[in-house]
């Protein structure tokens, strides 16, 4: 008998030795499947409980179980879980009582990364009403726009951006809507204080009533992205979309003991959804900072035991650029959960700060396909595998980038793109993975359908970007397409720019795209301009608009003065050429000019600048 269990044991381990030579993730594969389907039962339990069990059900659970224990450490100071259930009554209650907000309302939230975004949503959530999480940067046109769209009648803000608010306030005050500041008080006519207000309120819970007609499909949130063109669209979010995303900690194996850092914004879908959401679903203490800061960044994780961090590409570049320290791998960071960072950059961050396992995603807030690299292999986005295939179908098809449209065959059907090609990734709408849209822009949600894919009258989700998956079934991010770039982690819509800098009276039209710079992630700004009859290019004026109506990383840092606009056969502007072409005066007969921070102002493009710009002397 001892014989044959010796025999057996050998085998065992044998077969399992040659499965791992034959299939060198077959470990990661089984664990990642294995998390999923349990997390999508729990998905399943909580679509059929009856009152729908939603995140914020989660919390109340959590602060039941664990009243005392840290939920988030800010600035020095701890506030518990019990403390923020409290607080959140009080919100809700203040909220109730100034202007009777009910279940279904929609509440735009404008406010920074600060305790305060927490129990506000949560005690908006409370009341059964829907968050609209307005990104703080945006002011003026784009400030109006975001807000309009959601169709809120309520806007709560600090009074950190109480400019932003007045300058949009007399609007405001013309459609009836009520401004509130977290504030003490407020001496501005039609801005109502309403820190003094939540501060008398009872801190006693909610009854569930208030929000007993919410289930898995209503709307819980309203988060903003660029889209393709265009103003910032509003994405629905559904609380089935919360739950889901909220999952991604626990795919990824974190734990109710693991320390979560949050420097992204809460406005953000990784801030909001798979940070913050993320812990209230795990149960566990979140680190949040107003902003990303290089230089405190690791003393933070050192100071408060941080064992998960988030990030864009660019935090980790932003890292590595940081002065060496004896003490760099002197930390207990695990996991790194996040999308964006390119190769060179990831392997340099391991060699500099440890075996970390970097769990980069790829994943749209709108979209209804996602897929997480939880091998930690670099460079890949994702891995396919079949329970992801069979539950949430999806493919890569063949995509022509100077017409920017699918190829499709004799039929009109779409073509399959080859395994290790280029492909547009598109996911099919089902109930199982549906595709919302945005709020008040029927037009956009119609422009993200794909129809007619593989037969006639299927509907697929058109997510703009281009992959590429690759014989071991990893998916690697290739290109974005559409009229959007990404920099410093943001979305930029060309078109919203290109408004903004005809604006300006000596431009008279606007082609705006984004150009890549060597060691940076992503696209930065540039537009190729023509000027009005009889204009000269007003560096001062041009720097004036994009400075009052842009975000940071929106501005155009260079701008191509042409004769005229290059357009497709069907009025389009081309942007092809241009990209490829880039900024270098030595290869550009036309005029360059370079957005100048420090001199605030559009100078001219140098070969000087231009050196200064690729050794990094000049900071982008």
């Amino acid at each position: 008998m001892y014989i044959w269990f010796t025999v057996l044991a050998g085998l065992a381990i044998l077969s399992f030795s040659f499965l791992k030579t034959l299939f060198p993730y077959f470990d990661a594969d089984c664990a990642y499947i294995l998390r999923s389907l349990k997390l999508g039962a729990r998905l399943v339990k909580y679509k059929k409980n009856k009152p729908f069990y939603s995140i914020l059900d989660c919390f109340l659970d959590a602060a039941r179980r664990h009243p005392t224990k840290t939920f988030v450490h800010f600035e020095g100071r701890e506030v518990s879980y019990g403390e923020v259930d409290k607080q959140s009554s009080k919100v809700a209650r203040a909220l109730q009582a100034a202007v009777q907000l009910k279940e279904g309302d929609t509440v735009a939230m404008f406010l920074p990364n600060e305790p305060s975004f927490i129990w506000t949503w949560l005690g908006l959530a409370k009341l059964g009403c829907v968050a609209a999480l307005l990104n703080f940067n945006i002011r003026s046109k784009s400030l109006l726009h975001c807000f309009s769209c959601c169709g809120a009648k309520v806007i709560i803000s600090s009074a950190e951006l109480l400019d932003a608010v007045e300058e949009v306030l007399p609007t405001l005050r013309e459609r009836g809507i009520r401004v509130y500041l977290l504030s003490e008080s407020c001496g501005i006519q039609g801005i109502d204080s309403l820190s003094d207000q939540i501060a008398q309120a009872s801190d006693q819970p909610l009854s569930p009533d208030l929000r007993a007609n919410v289930n898995i499909r209503s709307t819980a949130l309203y988060i903003y992205t660029s889209g393709t063109t265009g103003l910032p669209k509003a994405a629905v979010v559904s609380h089935e979309r919360v739950w889901a995303a909220s999952f991604i900690q626990a795919a990824c194996g974190i734990t109710a003991e693991d320390i979560f850092y949050i420097n992204l914004p809460l406005y953000h879908s990784a801030g909001f959804l798979i940070g913050m959401a993320g812990a209230i679903e795990r149960g566990m203490t979140i680190i949040l900072r107003r902003k990303f800061s290089a230089s405190q960044f690791w003393d933070d994780c050192r100071k408060y035991n941080v064992t998960v961090m988030q990030y864009i590409g660019e935090t980790m570049r932003y890292l590595c650029n940081t002065p060496k320290k004896d003490n760099d791998k002197s930390h207990k960071v695990k996991i790194a959960i996040g999308n964006g960072v390119r190769t060179d950059i990831w392997t340099e961050f391991l060699n500099r700060f440890g075996d970390i396992q970097v769990r980069e995603l790829y994943a749209a807030t709108e979209g209804n396909i996602g897929f997480i690299n939880y091998t930690s292999k670099i460079g890949a986005v994702g891995r396919v595998n079949f329970i992801q295939r069979f539950f949430f179908p999806h493919a890569l098809i063949k995509f022509d980038i100077e017409k920017e449209e699918p190829i499709r065959n004799s039929e009109g059907l779409c073509i399959t793109a080859a395994t290790g090609e280029t492909g547009l990734l598109v996911g099919k709408i089902t109930q199982r993975s549906p595709f919302i849209g945005y709020a008040g822009n029927q037009q956009q949600t119609e422009k993200k359908r794909l129809r007619n894919v593989f037969k006639k009258g299927d509907l697929y989700f058109n997510t703009g970007d281009l992959l590429l998956f690759d014989h071991e079934n990893f998916v690697y991010f290739q290109d974005r397409v559409g009229d959007t770039f990404r920099w410093k982690g943001e979305n930029v819509a060309t078109s919203e720019v290109a408004d903004i800098l005809t604006m300006a009276q000596c431009i008279s039209e606007a082609n705006v795209y984004g150009v890549k710079v060597e060691g940076h992630e992503g696209r930065i700004g540039m537009a190729a301009v023509t000027l009005q009859d009889g204009e000269e290019f007003d560096c001062s004026d041009v720097y004036k608009q994009v400075v009052n109506y842009l975000p940071a990383y929106a501005r155009p840092r260079f701008i191509r003065i042409q004769a005229c606009l290059e357009l497709t056969g069907t009025f389009k502007m081309k942007k092809v050429k241009l990209v490829e072409e880039g900024f270098d005066p030595a290869h550009i007969e036309d005029r360059l000019y370079f957005l100048d921070a420090e001199d605030k102002t559009y100078v001219p493009l140098t070969e000087d600048i231009y050196a200064a710009i690729a050794s990094r002397q000049i900071k982008l």
